[in-house]
Protein backbone atom coordinates (compact mmCIF):
# COMPACT_ATOMS: atom_id res chain seq x y z
CA UNK A 1 0.00 0.00 0.00
CA UNK A 2 1.48 3.25 -0.57
CA UNK A 3 2.53 6.32 1.36
CA UNK A 4 0.43 8.86 2.50
CA UNK A 5 1.03 12.27 1.38
CA UNK A 6 0.87 14.62 3.02
CA UNK A 7 -0.07 18.21 1.15
CA UNK A 8 -3.05 20.41 0.04
CA UNK A 9 -4.42 20.44 -3.13
CA UNK A 10 -6.07 23.34 -4.08
CA UNK A 11 -9.63 23.04 -4.94
CA UNK A 12 -9.62 23.35 -8.79
CA UNK A 13 -6.91 20.42 -8.19
CA UNK A 14 -8.41 18.20 -6.74
CA UNK A 15 -11.67 19.05 -8.73
CA UNK A 16 -9.81 17.81 -11.73
CA UNK A 17 -8.05 15.04 -10.21
CA UNK A 18 -11.11 13.49 -8.73
CA UNK A 19 -13.03 13.89 -12.43
CA UNK A 20 -10.47 12.14 -14.60
CA UNK A 21 -9.51 8.35 -14.71
CA UNK A 22 -7.03 9.58 -17.98
CA UNK A 23 -3.52 11.50 -17.61
CA UNK A 24 0.02 11.13 -19.30
CA UNK A 25 2.67 9.69 -16.79
CA UNK A 26 6.65 11.21 -17.12
CA UNK A 27 8.82 9.23 -16.11
CA UNK A 28 12.87 10.09 -16.63
CA UNK A 29 14.90 7.93 -19.08
CA UNK A 30 18.51 6.81 -18.21
CA UNK A 31 19.39 10.17 -21.01
CA UNK A 32 17.51 12.46 -18.65
CA UNK A 33 14.85 13.00 -21.13
CA UNK A 34 11.45 12.37 -20.28
CA UNK A 35 9.52 9.24 -21.46
CA UNK A 36 5.35 10.13 -21.68
CA UNK A 37 2.68 7.52 -21.03
CA UNK A 38 -0.95 7.85 -21.54
CA UNK A 39 -2.50 6.00 -18.38
CA UNK A 40 -5.86 4.90 -17.44
CA UNK A 41 -6.04 6.09 -13.07
CA UNK A 42 -7.85 5.68 -10.13
CA UNK A 43 -7.31 9.01 -7.70
CA UNK A 44 -7.50 8.55 -4.10
CA UNK A 45 -8.19 11.66 -2.43
CA UNK A 46 -8.14 10.27 1.00
CA UNK A 47 -4.11 9.18 0.40
CA UNK A 48 -3.73 12.12 -2.47
CA UNK A 49 -2.22 8.97 -4.62
CA UNK A 50 -2.79 7.84 -8.47
CA UNK A 51 -3.00 4.26 -9.11
CA UNK A 52 -2.51 2.71 -13.01
CA UNK A 53 -1.79 -0.88 -13.44
CA UNK A 54 0.78 -1.53 -16.07
CA UNK A 55 3.08 -4.22 -16.94
CA UNK A 56 6.54 -4.92 -15.72
CA UNK A 57 8.41 -5.54 -18.90
CA UNK A 58 7.40 -1.68 -19.85
CA UNK A 59 10.06 1.15 -19.93
CA UNK A 60 7.98 3.41 -17.40
CA UNK A 61 8.66 1.08 -14.73
CA UNK A 62 12.76 0.35 -15.37
CA UNK A 63 12.82 4.64 -15.33
CA UNK A 64 11.22 4.34 -12.11
CA UNK A 65 12.87 1.59 -10.58
CA UNK A 66 16.33 3.46 -11.38
CA UNK A 67 14.68 7.12 -10.56
CA UNK A 68 11.42 7.12 -9.01
CA UNK A 69 10.26 10.98 -9.53
CA UNK A 70 7.41 10.43 -11.52
CA UNK A 71 4.74 13.65 -12.73
CA UNK A 72 0.92 12.38 -13.94
CA UNK A 73 -0.71 16.03 -15.96
CA UNK A 74 -4.20 15.70 -16.29
CA UNK A 75 -6.53 17.66 -18.52
CA UNK A 76 -9.99 19.05 -18.43
CA UNK A 77 -12.27 17.76 -21.47
CA UNK A 78 -11.37 20.70 -23.20
CA UNK A 79 -7.83 20.68 -23.01
CA UNK A 80 -7.41 24.30 -21.33
CA UNK A 81 -7.60 23.12 -17.70
CA UNK A 82 -4.62 21.49 -16.39
CA UNK A 83 -3.07 19.75 -13.24
CA UNK A 84 0.37 18.27 -12.41
CA UNK A 85 0.54 15.83 -10.20
CA UNK A 86 4.58 15.59 -8.95
CA UNK A 87 5.87 13.05 -6.45
CA UNK A 88 8.25 9.68 -6.29
CA UNK A 89 6.46 6.40 -7.37
CA UNK A 90 5.92 3.19 -5.47
CA UNK A 91 5.75 0.05 -7.45
CA UNK A 92 4.05 -3.37 -6.06
CA UNK A 93 5.54 -6.90 -6.30
CA UNK A 94 4.48 -8.42 -9.82
CA UNK A 95 1.33 -10.40 -10.20
CA UNK A 96 2.44 -14.30 -9.53
CA UNK A 97 -0.60 -15.79 -8.68
CA UNK A 98 -4.34 -15.43 -9.51
CA UNK A 99 -4.85 -14.99 -5.97
CA UNK A 100 -1.94 -13.29 -4.56
CA UNK A 101 -2.04 -9.88 -3.07
CA UNK A 102 -0.85 -8.04 -6.11
CA UNK A 103 -3.90 -9.32 -7.91
CA UNK A 104 -6.31 -8.15 -5.28
CA UNK A 105 -4.86 -4.64 -5.70
CA UNK A 106 -5.31 -4.91 -9.50
CA UNK A 107 -9.03 -5.92 -9.34
CA UNK A 108 -10.02 -3.24 -6.78
CA UNK A 109 -8.14 -0.33 -9.21
CA UNK A 110 -9.95 -1.93 -12.07
CA UNK A 111 -13.68 -1.13 -9.87
CA UNK A 112 -12.46 2.01 -9.04
CA UNK A 113 -11.11 2.89 -12.90
CA UNK A 114 -14.03 1.23 -14.59
CA UNK A 115 -17.06 1.90 -12.18
CA UNK A 116 -18.33 -1.45 -12.54
CA UNK A 117 -17.39 -5.10 -12.19
CA UNK A 118 -15.58 -7.51 -14.34
CA UNK A 119 -17.74 -9.77 -16.96
CA UNK A 120 -15.05 -12.29 -16.13
CA UNK A 121 -12.92 -12.20 -12.70
CA UNK A 122 -10.89 -15.89 -13.06
CA UNK A 123 -10.03 -15.06 -16.17
CA UNK A 124 -9.52 -11.54 -15.50
CA UNK A 125 -6.65 -12.72 -12.36
CA UNK A 126 -5.18 -15.18 -14.76
CA UNK A 127 -4.55 -11.91 -17.39
CA UNK A 128 -3.02 -10.08 -14.50
CA UNK A 129 -0.66 -12.87 -14.10
CA UNK A 130 -0.13 -13.73 -17.72
CA UNK A 131 0.82 -10.09 -18.47
CA UNK A 132 3.13 -9.31 -15.41
CA UNK A 133 1.30 -6.79 -14.24
CA UNK A 134 1.91 -4.60 -11.18
CA UNK A 135 0.20 -1.62 -9.50
CA UNK A 136 2.03 1.44 -10.08
CA UNK A 137 1.09 3.82 -7.22
CA UNK A 138 2.03 8.18 -7.80
CA UNK A 139 2.59 9.37 -4.60
CA UNK A 140 1.50 13.06 -4.67
CA UNK A 141 4.08 15.59 -3.05
CA UNK A 142 3.25 18.58 -4.91
CA UNK A 143 0.59 19.25 -7.54
CA UNK A 144 -0.01 22.83 -9.60
CA UNK A 145 -2.62 23.66 -12.49
CA UNK A 146 -4.84 25.91 -14.24
CA UNK A 147 -8.32 26.42 -14.55
CA UNK A 148 -9.95 28.09 -17.20
CA UNK A 149 -13.24 29.13 -17.26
Amino acid sequence: MATIARIDLSADVRELAESRTIGSLATIRRDGRPQLSVVNFAWSAKQCVARTSTRTSLAKIANLRRDPRVSLMLTSADGWSYAVLEGHAEISPVAEAPDDPTVDQLVELYRAIAGKEHPDWDDYRRAMVRDGRLVLSVVVERAYGLKQH
